[in-house]
C-alpha cells in the first residue's frame, strides 16, 4: 500500500489511519460478539442463539442452542483473528500512526456495529432470539436498547478517533496562515 498524502482524508480523519481504523473495527466486531456470547448467553443466560425460534422444539432444544452458540462464537473468533491480522499489517506500514486512542475508538465502533447489525438481523428481522425475553418490561424495549447501545458505541468510538491529534486532518497551509493571523490579532 502506498502512502496517502498527508492532507487526504477518509471519513473525516487522515487517510493514513485507515489501516489502523479498519483493523480496530474488525477486532471490535469480534470482541463485541464475544462479550455478547459470553456475558448475555453464558453468564447471565438471558438467551441462546435460537432461543426465540418460532418452533418450540427448536427454541427449547438446549443441545441445538449450545451448538448454535458455538457456531456464533466460531464466527466471532474469526473476526477477532482477522482483526489481529489486519492490526499486524497496519503496524508494518511506517506511515500508519501508532495511536492506541484511535485503535480503541475503532474497536468501540466495531463493537457498536456488531450490536447494531446483530440486533437488527437476529432480534428484529429473523426474531431467532431477543436480548432478555424474561426480563422486566416489554421484550422490544430490551431489543431497542441493544440497538441504541450499538449506535452510542459507534458515535462514541468515532468521537474518540476524531479527538485524536495523531489522526486529525492536517490543516492546509491556508488554514495554518489563518490561524496565525487570528493569533496575531488577539
Amino acid at each position: 500500500m502506498s502512502k496517502p498524502a498527508d492532507t487526504e482524508t477518509w471519513l473525516g480523519i487522515q487517510k493514513l489511519a485507515k489501516p489502523l481504523v479498519t483493523a480496530g473495527i474488525v477486532l471490535g466486531v469480534g470482541l463485541g460478539g464475544f462479550f455478547d456470547g459470553i456475558v448475555l448467553h453464558q453468564i447471565l443466560q438471558w438467551h441462546n442463539m435460537v432461543s426465540s425460534y418460532p418452533d418450540p422444539s427448536v427454541a427449547n432444544d438446549l443441545r441445538l442452542n449450545v451448538m448454535a452458540d458455538g457456531f456464533f462464537h466460531g464466527v466471532t473468533y474469526l473476526f477477532t483473528l482477522l482483526g489481529i491480522t489486519l492490526l499486524m499489517r497496519a503496524w508494518r506500514l511506517s506511515f500508519v500512526p501508532a495511536s492506541r486512542r484511535t485503535l480503541f475508538g475503532a474497536a468501540i465502533i466495531g463493537w457498536g456495529l456488531f450490536n447494531f447489525v446483530e440486533g437488527i438481523v437476529d432480534h428484529h428481522l429473523l426474531a431467532i432470539h431477543h436480548v432478555w425475553p424474561a426480563g422486566p418490561g416489554p421484550v422490544v424495549l430490551w431489543d431497542v436498547a441493544f440497538l441504541v447501545w450499538g449506535l452510542l458505541f459507534i458515535g462514541g468510538g468515532y468521537a474518540i478517533i476524531r479527538g485524536d491529534d495523531a489522526v486529525s486532518p492536517v490543516p492546509t497551509r491556508e488554514g495554518s496562515e489563518r490561524e496565525r493571523e487570528r493569533e496575531q490579532a488577539s
